[in-house]
C-alpha cells in the first residue's frame, strides 16, 4: 500500500512538473528606465537627434502590421514612458522641461512596426511649434494605410519615417508635390 502511495505521489509530481511547461509565460516590462549617457541631444523642427534616437523596428511584416491586433500589446506602460520622457528632458536640453508638454514618441510609430519600449525609438516631442506631435501623428496614421494597401512597403516606411517624417506632410494635407517623388 505504502509503494501505491508513493506510486501517485510520483505521477502527480511528473503531472504537475509536464503541465507547468504548458503554462502561458507572461512578458512583463519592468518599470526600470535604463540610464541615459550624459550627452547633449539636439531637437531641430519636430526631428530628434539621430544620434540619440535613431529608431529600432519590431517588425517588417506587412500581414502582422495590418493584421497583427492593437499596439497596445506593444506599448509599454506609462510610468516606464513618464520617467523615460523627464530623463530624456535633460538629455535633449530643452528649456520648456514640463513633461506634460510633450509626448513621449516612438519615433517609428507601433503602427507601422516599431519597436514599443526599446529607448532608441523613444524621445520627447512637443505638442508646439510648426512639425509638432500631433501632425507627427496625422503622419504615422497615414503611413500606416500605405503600407495596409501596399502602396509603400514596411521598410520603406520605417526607413522614411527615421530620416524625416515631414516628408510625407504634403500627402497627408493633401498637397500635390509638383512632379516630386518623396520617399
Amino acid at each position: 500500500m505504502r509503494r501505491i502511495g508513493l506510486a501517485v505521489i510520483a505521477l502527480a509530481a511528473v503531472g504537475i512538473a509536464g503541465c507547468a511547461h504548458k503554462r502561458p509565460q507572461s512578458i512583463t516590462l519592468s518599470a526600470t528606465v535604463p540610464a541615459l549617457t550624459p550627452q547633449s541631444c539636439h531637437s531641430e523642427n519636430g526631428l530628434p537627434d539621430s544620434a540619440c534616437t535613431p529608431g529600432e523596428v519590431r517588425t517588417t511584416d506587412a500581414n502582422n502590421i495590418c493584421h497583427g491586433g492593437s499596439t497596445k500589446q506593444y506599448r509599454p506602460p506609462s510610468s516606464f514612458t513618464n520617467a523615460l520622457k523627464r530623463k530624456q528632458l535633460i538629455a535633449y536640453r530643452y528649456a520648456d522641461t514640463n513633461p506634460g508638454d510633450y509626448e513621449e514618441d516612438h519615433l517609428i510609430s507601433l503602427e507601422i512596426g516599431g519597436a514599443g519600449a526599446d529607448p532608441k525609438n523613444l524621445w520627447p516631442e512637443p505638442h508646439d511649434g510648426k512639425d509638432n506631435s500631433f501632425d507627427k501623428d496625422r503622419v504615422e496614421n497615414w503611413l500606416h494605410r500605405q503600407i495596409c494597401s501596399g502602396a509603400m512597403t514596411p521598410d520603406e516606411a520605417q526607413k522614411g519615417i527615421r530620416r524625416d517624417w515631414r516628408q510625407y506632410l504634403p500627402q497627408v494635407n493633401g498637397v500635390a508635390t509638383k512632379g516630386k517623388e518623396i520617399q
